[in-house]
């Protein structure tokens, strides 16, 4: 195993506060307020729902992302094997968690390296885009993807989180142009993501006119990254400063509908507090193309690969019954699944995609 680098440590922090420790946001995903019509004539059978995609030259057994979360540790190649081998018997997509440990120090990229436990599967390699501005470029992020012989590459965006950090990277001036270079530059597609408190429309056409593959919301609703970082915090002021933001950012549903309307002709991903294959639907139903899934999946794969395969295979029995609830008898048909806003008795048509800022709807 590789010495426990500064960045090591931190991962090892973050996953045992995950673990450990309430670090939900104090927002709502949104989800709740969305309901399905149910067809009691769905005029389908059960076992005719089909929930198989094609995404960046894989094909998927079902539209579920598994979330970037870990790696660069010893506690982190053994989730990662967890996780890698489960997305390969239910056949959904992986990624990992950030590489720059491994960039560090060449040792770690053995806890990245799953290919071997899971040949098939969609798989993303993962770095923090604020590194552009830290001296990496291209060639770091080809090396992430060589690394793990991914299919993609993820370039994650948390300012937030690294403001909340006594070490953070902060240094977010000018990173839209060196993204696009990456995007231009690299041979596999570029996604760019959150951690946890959503994109907004205006970043998400910056994000489309610089040349990205696809988007992932991870919006608010699930894990808070700055609850993460108050619990880890070295002293009062940063307890303080961090503790302050439980309610920030763009709850998922939210940041969902306003960047599907923002960049129609993108790969969307919806992420943050997804809890359920009921939730899945939702999203999938309102234009994610992949839903992603962490908090519950990082707990089963803390015990077993076959803690994470149950796990995931309850999540899609769970959308395959609502796809046949709904008279949905694949993924194309369950956009057109009609759905309600509101509390039950006061249900509406869907409201218009949040606003925003009026300026980012220009």
């Amino acid at each position: 195993m590789p010495e426990v680098t500064p960045t090591g440590r931190r991962k090892d922090e973050h996953l045992r506060i995950n673990l450990e420790e309430d670090v939900r946001s104090a927002l709502s995903t949104g989800l709740a307020r969305y309901r399905f019509v149910h067809q009691a004539l769905p005029e389908i059978n059960l076992e005719d729902v089909r929930t198989d995609l094609k995404l960046f030259g894989r094909t998927l057994a079902a539209p579920l992302l598994i979330s970037s979360m870990t790696g660069g540790t010893a506690e982190g190649a053994r989730i990662n094997r967890h996780l890698a081998e489960a997305a390969q018997m239910v056949g959904v997509a992986l990624g990992v968690g950030s590489q720059r440990a491994a960039l560090e120090t060449p040792q770690a990229a053995a806890t990245f390296r799953v290919r071997r436990f899971a040949p098939d599967v969609l798989l993303f390699a993962n770095l923090g885009a604020v590194q552009l501005n830290y001296g990496y470029g291209v060639e770091h992020c080809r090396r992430a993807v060589d690394m793990i012989e991914a299919d993609a590459l993820i370039l994650h965006l948390n300012p937030l989180q690294e403001a909340l950090q006594p070490e953070g990277d902060t240094r977010f001036a000018g990173l839209l142009r060196k993204i696009e270079a990456v995007a231009r530059a690299l041979e596999v597609p570029v996604v760019v993501k959150e951690v946890g408190w959503g994109l907004s429309p205006r970043v998400a056409r910056q994000l489309a006119n610089a040349g990205v593959a696809a988007l992932d919301v991870a919006g608010a609703g699930g894990t808070s990254w700055s609850q993460v970082e108050m619990h880890r915090a070295p002293d009062a002021h940063y307890r303080a400063l961090a503790a302050a933001f439980v309610d920030w950012g763009i709850p998922t549903v939210e940041s969902l509908r306003a960047v599907r309307a923002a960049v129609p002709h993108l790969p969307v991903f919806a992420s943050g507090g997804l809890r359920t294959g009921v939730d899945a639907a939702k999203v999938l139903a309102l234009g994610a193309t992949l839903a992603g899934f962490a908090g519950p999946l990082l707990r089963a794969a803390a015990q077993s690969t076959q803690a994470v395969v149950q796990t995931l295979r309850l999540l899609h029995a769970q959308l395959r019954v609502t796809m046949f609830a709904v008279g949905a008898a694949d993924l194309q048909a369950l956009r057109r699944a009609p759905m309600v806003y509101g509390p039950p008795g006061a249900a509406q048509p869907l409201p218009p995609p949040f606003m925003g800022d009026a300026h980012d709807f220009q």
